[in-house]
C-alpha cells in the first residue's frame, strides 16, 4: 500500500511541475491522429473506388492494362504498409528520402512529415476496409444503377458509398483510436507528441514509472472519450428507433398538397347543385347510348 501512496505522490508531483508539457503533447497527439485519419480515409476511399472499377475482355486493351496496373499498385501499397511497423516506415520516409535524393527531398516541416507518415499508414488499412464495405452492398443495387444509365463513379458516389460508409464507420473509429496510440512512434523523427514529452520528462528527473503511469492514464482517457464520441456518431447516423411512416403520398406531395374544394363552390362534391348537374349529365349520356343501340 505504501508503494501505491508513493506512486500517487510522484504522479501528482510530476503533473504539478510538467502538466503544460503533458497537455501540449496530448494536444499534438489529438491533432495529428485526427488529421491523419481524415486524410487516410480519403486515400482508402480513392483506392477502394479504383480497385472496384469493372472491366471485361471486350474492353479495349489500354483500359484493361491500366486498370490491372492500378490494382497491382494498390495491392503492393497495401501489403507493404500493412506488413511493416510504422516506426520503420517513419525512418524510411523521413531519413530515407534525403538519403537517396542527396537531400533534394527532405522535410523542413516536422508536422508535414508526421501527417504524411500516419496518413499513408492509415490509408493502407482503410483501403481494405472500404473494399470490404463496397463488397458488402447488394450487387443488385449496382446493377440497378447501371440500368438507369449511371457511370461507375456516379454509382459509387450516389448509391454505394453512402451505405458502405455506414458499414465501415466502426473501422474508421478503430483506426482513429489506433492512431492516437501509434503516434507515439513519431518521437523517432523528433515530433513532440505525448510520448515524446514523457521521454523528455523522464530524462530530466529519472522518474520513469510514475511518468509512464501518467501516460497510461492519459492514453486510456483519450481512447475512452474517442470511443464514446464515435459510438454517439454511429447512433446519430442510424437515426431514431421509433419512427412514423409518411402519411401523404410522396408523388402527390411532390406536386403540391391536395386541398379540399371550398364548401359551396361548384367543385364541392357535397354541393347539391353540383350533384344534380352531375346526375343529369349521366342520365343524358345513358339515354344517348340507348338511342344509339
Amino acid at each position: 500500500m505504501d508503494k501505491f501512496v508513493k506512486l500517487g505522490q510522484d504522479m501528482v508531483l510530476l503533473w504539478d511541475k510538467y502538466h503544460p508539457m503533458y497537455l501540449s503533447g496530448i494536444w499534438n497527439t489529438l491533432r495529428l491522429a485526427f488529421v491523419a485519419t481524415v486524410i487516410g480515409c480519403f486515400i482508402g476511399l480513392l483506392c477502394g473506388v479504383l480497385n472496384t472499377i469493372p472491366y471485361t475482355k471486350n474492353d479495349p486493351l489500354p483500359k484493361r492494362f491500366l486498370l490491372k496496373l492500378v490494382r497491382i499498385i494498390i495491392r503492393v501499397y497495401v501489403e507493404v504498409f500493412r506488413g511493416t511497423p510504422m516506426v520503420l516506415q517513419s525512418v524510411f520516409i523521413y531519413y530515407g528520402l534525403p538519403y537517396f535524393s542527396d537531400n533534394a527531398l527532405r522535410f523542413d516541416n516536422i508536422w508535414a512529415a508526421a501527417i504524411l507518415i500516419v496518413s499513408i499508414n492509415t490509408g493502407a488499412y482503410m483501403a481494405e476496409s472500404v473494399r470490404g464495405g463496397i463488397i458488402s452492398i447488394d450487387p443488385g443495387q449496382t446493377e440497378g444503377a447501371k440500368a438507369i444509365g449511371m457511370t461507375h463513379f456516379q454509382t459509387m458516389v450516389n448509391v454505394i458509398m453512402p451505405q458502405a460508409l455506414r458499414n465501415i464507420m466502426p473501422q474508421i473509429g478503430n483506426n482513429y483510436i489506433i492512431n492516437v496510440k501509434d503516434t507515439s512512434v513519431m518521437f523517432i523523427i523528433g515530433f513532440t507528441e505525448f510520448f515524446a514529452q514523457h521521454r523528455y520528462i523522464v530524462g530530466v528527473n529519472n522518474m520513469y514509472f510514475p511518468s509512464a503511469t501518467v501516460e497510461m492514464i492519459g492514453y486510456l482517457t483519450l481512447t475512452l472519450v474517442a470511443s464514446f464520441v464515435l459510438r454517439l456518431i454511429e447512433k446519430l447516423m442510424d437515426g431514431s428507433d421509433s419512427y412514423e411512416l409518411a402519411q401523404g403520398d410522396q408523388l402527390v406531395m411532390a406536386a403540391g398538397t391536395y386541398s379540399h374544394p371550398v364548401a359551396g363552390s361548384p367543385f364541392d362534391e357535397k354541393n347539391e347543385e353540383e350533384r344534380s348537374r352531375v346526375r343529369l349529365g349521366l342520365e343524358n349520356r345513358n339515354g344517348s347510348m340507348r338511342g344509339d343501340r
